[in-house]
């Protein structure tokens, strides 16, 4: 069985997103003031009552959309209600009853889903009596709530559960790869996301940053389960601007943090940019795995790029990940993107790797021996250790002065265990000190 899933709906800036975070019980959601912050179906599991649901935050609806924007965020909003088993549907106190509200009404009574009807910002008595117009939606009794001051979210919740299927009963997650899609905005990251899913999960636009939330979906096929987070493009900080774009950086950032491996995504047209850099930089101060890739690949003969000269390109200005595979894709006509996960798996298995003692012990010594370390006085190499259970590999270095250790010999030893045992895709992790006990 699949959890229940719950789709919040209304018309723009009524509040959806702070019940939506008001419910997660965290700031998953972008909220702010300016209508329409919200583009795509924005996803979370929460618990009620001891069962699990899933909870769909959507951008605000316009019927009648006035741009392409507005186009895409109703065909998003269409594609939550199909998804959803009940519908909350959530007007505003403040603006009373209104065509907008009475029209999506309308349209959720023909979708033929339970819906019951929240009046938000009821934070009073006052706004209580006055939310009473909307008896005459034609959804049954109202539920007079406040998200940001949380009341009357006990009574909807109730009332929602209510209307739904059985929820399965609460498990793990187990063996889901986190891939985080991340990059600079308007590199493709949505396209690429929805090339591999085979279908448009999220809004794609020529429009640089069209998506704000971090945007995560389950996908299986070919024996691989991954949770593929989209993020909202990162720019330099101190291009980031204040208010939804900041949220939109930082909720990037922790999507990195959430995932075992990152796809950085670059733009054929443009290679390796600043941006591109500062990106990088993040998910390697992470330590996770990561993936390169071009995308835009299509544009690669007009654009006059060979790929061997791309390949060196890249790995030239981004030599702090020489560990990382390059993938040249195109999203739009989809070469390539069928390679993706199976990499991303691999990745993961590399960051996982556990070398034995007596064949890391072998591999090191005649590292050393092969080349010593520079030093005014004799190097000892003590002993060795990979720590059990360490994400990314972290191996102990017992020597007699740790401080002798340049930046350089550190990369000599990094570079000796990747050509002794692989370690594609993955950071390592190199501790010098005076004895083996782990820190």
């Amino acid at each position: 069985m699949t959890k229940p899933i719950i789709a919040i709906v209304g018309r723009p800036n009524v509040g959806k997103s702070s019940l939506f975070n008001r419910l997660v019980g965290r700031r998953l959601a972008i909220v702010e003031d300016e209508p329409g912050t919200t583009r795509d179906r924005v996803y979370a599991d929460i618990v009620w009552n001891a069962k699990g649901y899933t909870l769909i935050d959507t951008g605000g609806l316009e019927l009648e959309p006035r741009s392409s924007i507005s186009e895409s965020i109703k065909a998003q909003v269409a594609m939550a209600i199909e998804e959803a088993d009940a519908i909350i549907l959530l007007v505003d106190a403040r603006d009373g009853l209104t065509i907008p509200d009475r029209e999506i009404a309308e349209m959720l009574r023909g979708s033929h889903k339970p819906v019951v009807l929240a009046v938000n910002k009821c934070d009073n008595e006052a706004r209580k009596a006055q939310a009473a117009e909307f008896y005459a939606l034609p959804l049954g009794d109202p539920v007079f709530i406040s998200a940001y001051h949380g009341l009357g979210i006990e009574e909807l919740m109730n009332r929602v559960t209510a209307v739904l299927p059985p929820s399965p009963p609460l498990l793990e997650e187990a063996g889901l790869l986190k891939v985080a899609i991340v990059g600079r905005p308007n590199v493709g990251k949505s396209m690429l996301l929805n090339a591999l899913l085979g279908y448009d999960r999220v809004i794609v636009s020529d429009i640089p940053g069209t998506t704000r939330d971090s945007i995560d979906t389950v996908l299986e096929r070919d024996g691989v389960r991954a949770l593929l987070i989209d993020t909202a493009g990162i720019r330099r900080r101190g291009s980031i601007d204040r208010g939804i774009e900041k949220y939109s950086v930082m909720r990037a950032i922790r999507a990195i943090e959430r995932a075992d491996v990152a796809f950085l995504v670059l733009d054929a047209s443009e290679m390796v940019t600043a941006q591109d850099t500062h990106v990088a930089g993040f998910i390697r101060d992470a330590y996770k795995g990561i993936l390169i890739i071009v995308n835009k690949w299509d544009l690669a003969e007009s654009l006059g790029l060979r790929k061997r000269d791309a390949l060196l390109e890249v790995q030239k200005d981004l030599n702090f990940l020489h560990y990382a595979p390059v993938f040249f894709v195109s999203a739009k006509t989809g070469e390539g993107v069928n390679k993706l996960l199976p990499v991303a798996e691999e990745i993961q298995r590399e960051r996982t790797k556990r070398i034995p003692y007596h064949e890391l012990k072998e591999a090191v010594v005649r590292a050393v021996q092969s080349h010593p370390p520079m030093t005014k006085k004799p190097f000892y190499l003590r002993g060795m250790k990979q720590i059990e259970g360490a994400v990314p590999p972290t191996f102990i270095f017992a020597v007699n002065n740790p401080d002798w250790i340049h930046f350089s010999y550190r990369r000599y030893l990094e570079n000796s265990l990747r050509e002794a045992f692989g370690f594609t895709g993955t950071p390592l992790k190199l501790i010098f000190q005076k004895r083996l006990e782990e820190q």
